[in-house]
């Protein structure tokens, strides 16, 4: 199997407030297909933009680490055994979520595999 995280950035979804239940549906809609269909690894979004920045020494500080206009806002990764089927589950998050999403290969890690 072959991992990939499917990502959007912070923003990106923009419909009218009261859609969000609806929204949510159908993004819990695709996580509880894929992980019918045991693709699902792990994903979610994010609150607020207020990450904390650690050094090698352990110190706290704010952050970003580099100050960047682009911030992630949700992602999803899943293991598939091609580019097309993560293309194929992107579409779906894509449609539920009223975004583009970004589709990245990670590097086989055997120690961080399930």
């Amino acid at each position: 199997m072959r991992r990939f995280i499917i990502s959007f950035n912070d923003g990106d979804m923009k419909f009218p407030m009261h859609e969000l239940p609806q929204v949510a549906e159908d993004s819990h809609a695709v996580v509880r297909e894929a992980k019918a269909a045991g693709v699902w690894q792990f994903g979610g979004g994010f609150f607020e933009d207020k990450p904390v920045v650690i050094n090698e020494l352990g110190e706290v500080k704010v952050g970003p680490i580099k100050a960047s206009e682009v911030r992630l806002g949700g992602f999803s990764v899943i293991d598939v055994e091609t580019e097309k089927e993560a293309y194929f589950w992107a579409q779906k998050i894509a449609k539920s979520c009223r975004c583009d999403q970004e589709v990245r290969e990670m590097i086989y890690d055997p120690e961080a595999v399930n």
